[in-house]
């Protein structure tokens, strides 16, 4: 009751236009950030190490990486001040902190596999062009959502999630650089008919599984046995002690950080514009899950925050907000961005909904967007301790989920509805040959996985008779459908 009273009335606290005393805003504001900064930044690094100038890759474009994670704080502190403050139509006015999606990785990995900086530009065609139709479904948001039902946007999320977690291994076992090299050394060896040489092989090793597990406990043992900040940066404390133990064993390089710049503008169209039917496509088309995510968020802050259901007024300007954010950032090199549920989350422990205490948070990550040395000490993160946090953070987004298909009532007909979906779904993300005759268009949009799970299963859910008889679905499912 001390701490409601220090902060405000509980008329206040659910007002979004009220400011806590600064004492309190302050640290209130810098709890959003480091609650999504981990999240907010990892997409890009994901991206550039997909592309080949990330982590380890010696590449002479290793600086746009830097780059790409600067422009993402920068990018989510000012997507976060339209959320927040608004501008004309565009914008919640509530407190909804936004951040770099993680839904959009899956789509932008085919896009940029192996191909190096060259092929950001039809990335930024895909989101500035996915942006901007990403804003136009605020118009009509309201009309959709009855077509993208839990069963959906469930099966979505946890694709989205199985999709990463094969990522979360990769770095934790050294990267994917490291993993070429021990490819290389055993093709050569096949070739050669000579034994592999493993001396200077590192990945998988010993020492990079134990850095790895070693963020994991850490983070959950601060997640489950700490409170309040604490608890909310778990993420963020298990990467820090990961990243000092990993300097211990001189498994950090400061190089990158002597040499980055105290401060530096965005470049606008940094890595170019490319025109991409794919890239195009597949952004506007997941554009209608990241929608109806921002929508739920919105219900999350005001349910949680004042206890009352969001206006029109609010959904159509946070959907217009993550759209313009989203196509704004693409011109200056950064990624699609939207609503971050773990900031929901956060408003609804702490009791405030003042957008104000967001907007102060919000003013941090802009002025570390403007300080590359701050993108080039989280460029120095041995990837190892990086794939212990996304290990963690990609499991939540399964389990995120499977939690939003537990709101499913599963009858016959949903079960079908799912698995055929995820089966096709997981299977051509699993077996991308399968498509190897397929125009490269269309095999980019359908080894994604999530793509062709959310069309069938939309199809199917629009299509298919509400519910379906005994032995229509024991008969496919071979006796195993369950009864309910």
């Amino acid at each position: 009751m001390s701490t409601m009273t220090t902060l405000g009335t509980p008329e206040q606290l659910r007002d979004p236009n009220y400011t806590p005393p600064l004492a309190s805003a302050v640290p209130l504001g810098i709890q959003h950030v480091l609650a999504m900064f981990v999240s907010n930044v990892t997409p890009a690094i994901i991206v550039a190490g997909a592309a080949g100038f990330g982590f380890g890759s010696n590449s002479p474009d290793f600086p746009d990486m830097i780059y790409m994670i600067q422009m993402s704080m920068l990018f989510a502190g000012i997507t976060t001040l339209f959320q927040t403050i608004g501008a004309g139509p565009v914008g919640a006015r509530l407190p909804i902190v936004q951040g770099t999606s993680f839904a959009f990785i899956p789509i932008m990995i085919p896009l940029v596999a192996g191909k190096g900086v060259e092929a950001m530009g039809l990335l930024m065609c895909g989101v500035i062009i996915g942006g901007l139709f990403h804003a136009c479904l605020g118009f009509f948001i309201g009309k959709i959502r009855f077509a993208l039902p839990p069963l959906v946007t469930g099966l979505v999320v946890t694709m989205i999630g199985l999709a990463l977690v094969q990522v979360g291994i990769q770095y934790a076992a050294g990267g994917v650089p490291a993993m070429n090299q021990l490819a290389n050394e055993l093709a050569a060896a096949k070739a050669s008919g000579d034994a592999a040489n493993f001396s200077a092989i590192e990945y998988g090793s010993l020492l990079n599984w134990c850095i790895a597990l070693l963020v994991v406990v850490v983070t959950l043992g601060v997640k489950f046995f700490t409170r309040g900040m604490i608890s909310v940066s778990a993420v963020l404390i298990g990467l820090i002690v990961g990243y000092a133990v990993s300097w211990i064993f001189g498994m950090v390089s400061f190089s990158s950080v002597a040499s980055a710049a105290v401060f530096a503008l965005p470049n606008p169209f940094h890595f170019g514009f490319e025109f991409s039917i794919a890239a195009i496509i597949g952004f506007c088309l997941m554009a209608f899950v990241s929608a109806v995510e921002t929508v739920g968020d919105v219900s999350g802050v005001t349910k949680g925050g004042a206890g009352r259901e969001p206006t029109s007024d609010e959904i159509r300007g946070a959907t217009f907000a993550d759209g313009v954010g989203t196509a704004v950032a693409g011109v200056f090199g950064a990624l699609p961005n939207t609503s971050f549920s773990q900031n929901v989350g956060l408003i609804a422990m702490t009791g405030v909904m003042s957008r104000n205490v967001v907007t102060i948070g919000a003013i941090f990550l802009i002025i570390a967007g403007f300080i590359p040395k701050i993108g080039a000490i989280v460029s120095s993160v041995p990837i190892e301790v990086l794939g212990g946090g996304v290990i963690v953070m990609f499991g939540m987004v399964v389990a995120a989920g499977i939690s939003m298909l537990s709101d499913v009532n599963w009858n016959r007909r949903n079960m079908v509805i799912f698995a055929i979906s995820i089966s096709i779904g997981l299977g051509l993300q699993l077996e991308p040959n399968a498509l190897f005759f397929m125009p490269p268009t269309v095999k980019v949009l359908l080894t994604s996985g999530i793509l062709p799970a959310a069309f069938i299963a939309i199809v199917l859910n629009l299509l298919l008779p509400e519910e379906l008889d005994d032995d229509q679905t024991d008969e496919i499912a071979g006796g195993h459908a369950g009864h309910k």
